[in-house]
């Protein structure tokens, strides 16, 4: 049976793809990769986040607004759907800095890219006095901070899950374990398997993170996609006691602690180390030196899936029409546009947002 759409990729960017398209009424097929497939939905930090991103680039910065401002919405279609609640949480979220140089400095980029989006980037400077009564466990070495009032996080295995029940929900057909080995186009897509099998559908949208890399040249991408390895510490769980999440610890909802995380250029190498455990611990306890007490109950290394500038691609097969390509190594703060605006753009929708700064001619 011929799909409207197959997508490449199960991960949160995939499913979140099939999810809007499956809303809009079109039949999709999934096709998952096997358990020892990268996969960074496994692995990553569960942040919704704005803050930092688009400095050079102030359209990525917007992107991100637009699905962080949709993000709760988004949460109430998931527990309609499923029952599930995600455990999103969107009360602002910190950048720590240990010296005030550092943190003028980061206040200075962060004030040039608010002007360039006329003004909508809402954040305030704490100094350590004031964020000490917002965090009462922030460490002395802690300067300041500043509070993005735009940035959040969810619980990402609990994403992960309810989309693909959702996506089974709405009709959608996920097939798992499976690999595509070739792609063949003439009034259908044709995309064979390792396991022999052949799925069509109309059109095609590459979805496979790290995947893209071997598929993409087949339907016409340049896909030039690299692994970053970030490692990351999980602790038991503890009563609550941190407010707002970071880029260098959140508590999740079931109560432990995620540090996190390294930023290693080690090729497709995911394990863990020594060296880098002990690295963002102890920048952890620097920020909150509760948390030296803490028992360590599991650490991860995972792969993040980053372009040659560190920006989503969105590109049209030139080549294969009807192929797509949707690959970002910030799957979870994009999966609300993914889900509720980028299919606009899948199908030609008269008010479909503009991508074009993120397509491969830029490259």
């Amino acid at each position: 049976m011929e799909s409207d759409y197959v997508i490449v990729g199960g991960g949160v960017v995939g499913l979140s793809v099939a999810w809007g398209l499956l809303s809009r009424g079109k039949s999709v097929t999934v096709i998952d990769g096997d358990d020892g497939s990268f996969r960074a939905s496994r692995g990553n930090f569960g942040l919704v986040w704005v803050q930092s991103k688009g400095l050079n680039q102030p359209r990525y910065a917007q992107w991100s607004q637009q699905s962080a401002a949709i993000w709760n919405s988004f949460a109430d279609d998931i527990h309609g759907n499923t029952g599930h609640r995600v455990a999103l949480e969107q009360k602002g979220g910190y950048s720590f800095h240990f010296s005030e140089q550092d943190l003028y400095e980061t206040v200075e980029q962060y004030n040039r890219l608010k002007s360039q989006l006329g003004g909508n980037y809402p954040f305030e400077i704490l100094g350590h006095n004031e964020l000490k009564k917002e965090e009462p466990e922030i460490g002395p070495s802690v300067a300041g901070a500043i509070l993005h009032h735009q940035d959040g996080h969810v619980n990402p295995l609990k994403l992960l899950k309810a989309l693909a029940q959702g996506v089974r929900n709405q009709g959608g057909h996920i097939v798992n374990g499976r690999k595509v080995q070739s792609v063949t186009h003439d009034t259908s897509f044709r995309l064979r398997c390792d396991d022999g099998s052949v799925i069509e559908g109309s059109k095609v949208v590459l979805c496979a993170g790290l995947g893209a890399a071997e598929l993409g040249p087949q339907l016409g991408f340049k896909a030039p996609v690299r692994p970053q390895r970030g490692q990351v510490i999980i602790t038991e769980k503890l009563p609550k006691f941190m407010n707002r999440p970071s880029l260098i610890a959140r508590q999740v909802d079931e109560g432990g602690i995620q540090i996190g995380a390294t930023n290693e250029e080690v090729g497709y190498q995911d394990n863990v180390t020594g060296g880098g455990i002990a690295e963002i611990a102890e920048q952890a306890v620097k920020t909150y030196p509760i948390l030296s007490r803490a028992q360590i109950v599991r650490t991860w290394g995972a792969l993040r899936v980053l372009s040659p500038d560190g920006l989503p691609i969105y590109q049209k097969s030139k080549t294969m029409p009807g192929a797509f390509l949707v690959t970002c190594h910030s799957g979870i703060t994009l999966s609300a546009a993914h889900a509720k605006i980028l299919p606009d753009w899948l199908e030609g929708a008269s008010d479909a947002p503009d991508l074009e700064v993120f397509n491969e001619d830029r490259f």
